[in-house]
């Protein structure tokens, strides 16, 4: 159930996204750094009924920088084109792990999260008015942090 929550959370900040993907990272040489990607992107939404769709997608995690790391937060910010926010999610790593998932990444290793969500999408034009970035911050074994971020989007 918790795992549900926390896809259907992320699914909101996902679901009715558009727009361009960009990776974005900040890391130390020498110290652990992050990698993100959605698989796919986009997310290809699925009519199930109506305006009933799945959103079947993989968030990947990779530790890039050989040094193992610990998700300190994960961020969601959905914004309508023109930067207007229009919803914005965050959970620290003590509620990640409350929700069933890892939240230590060993150097070079990847973490993988699978979710196919299902959602109303009350107007077709959310499917090109708004946009997501998916950020995920870390620290390494000294402490050092590092953090990459993505822009997701859905077609249909």
């Amino acid at each position: 159930m918790k795992r549900l929550t926390f896809a259907l959370t992320l699914l909101v900040a996902l679901a009715a996204c558009s727009g361009a993907p960009s990776p974005a990272m900040t890391s130390v040489p020498g110290h652990g750094a992050l990698a993100i990607q959605v698989d796919p992107n986009p997310i290809v939404a699925r009519q199930v009924s109506g305006n009933t769709y799945d959103f079947p997608f993989e968030v990947i995690v990779r530790e890039t920088g050989g040094h193992s790391i610990n998700v300190t937060r994960v961020e969601a910010n959905v914004v309508l084109n023109g930067g207007l926010s229009l919803a914005r999610e965050s959970w620290d790593a003590e509620k990640i792990r409350s929700m069933g998932y890892p939240t230590s990444l060993p150097a070079n290793g990847e973490l993988r999260y699978r979710f196919t969500p299902r959602k109303d999408v009350p107007d077709e034009r959310l499917f090109g008015g708004v946009s997501a970035e998916l950020k995920v911050s870390a620290t390494d074994e000294s402490g050092t942090a590092t953090s990459a971020s993505t822009v997701v989007t859905v077609t249909r």
